[in-house]
């Protein structure tokens, strides 16, 4: 029987999620924005963050967009 292993989830910060999608931060805010890029958490009264899980998300569909040769808006 397999054994399934269940992972906390976990949240980005800002510079986290810039380094992993190589985006600025006026670009996730605008794509954000734009409803093209998952929401932030809040996380306290000035702090948020990104679900890992949302933005691995996001990067996988990029990729399939990118390979397929797909077109959708940012």
């Amino acid at each position: 029987m397999a054994q399934v292993i269940q992972h906390e989830p976990a949240i980005l910060r800002r510079k986290q999620v810039e380094a992993r999608t190589g985006l600025s931060r006026s670009t996730i805010y605008q794509y954000v924005k734009d409803g093209a890029f998952p929401k932030p958490v809040p996380l306290g009264p000035r702090a948020v963050g990104w679900l890992e899980s949302d933005v691995s998300e996001w990067i996988a569909g990029r990729v399939k967009i990118a390979r397929d040769g797909s077109q959708q808006p940012a």
